[in-house]
């Protein structure tokens, strides 16, 4: 078996925002919080965004893949902060530990954008 090693370093700071639940009517609802002590540092690469089609509409969808260092309390509900920008990227894809040595993460983002 060959070694894992990540293909960029791991200079991008990253703020993790874990959602908190409350339940309203009923139904259970997410709250983020606007920022975060929780700093990551990963690569986050974007390739230029993921296009789609929908309805007949051609859309490119802000889309990133991120490897970091391997932390449990990174999931598929929470969210992330570029330090720079303050854009805000929903993960889309459950954080794989690679190997299962508990050592490197890597999971895919899609940017939250509008608020209609």
């Amino acid at each position: 078996m060959t070694e894992y090693k990540p293909a960029l370093p791991f200079a991008t700071v990253l703020i993790l925002l874990t959602p908190t639940y409350e339940t309203v009517k009923g139904t259970p609802t997410k709250n983020y919080p606007e920022t975060s002590e929780t700093v990551i540092y990963a690569s986050f690469k974007t390739y230029g965004g993921t296009e789609r089609l929908v309805n007949d509409l051609y859309s490119i969808e802000d889309t990133a893949n991120v490897e970091t260092w391997y932390r449990p309390d990174i999931k598929a509900d929470c969210r992330i902060r570029l330090a720079g920008t303050d854009a805000v990227y929903d993960i889309i894809s459950e954080p794989e530990n690679i190997n299962m040595r508990s050592q490197f993460l890597k999971f895919k983002v899609r940017r939250v954008k509008g608020g209609a």
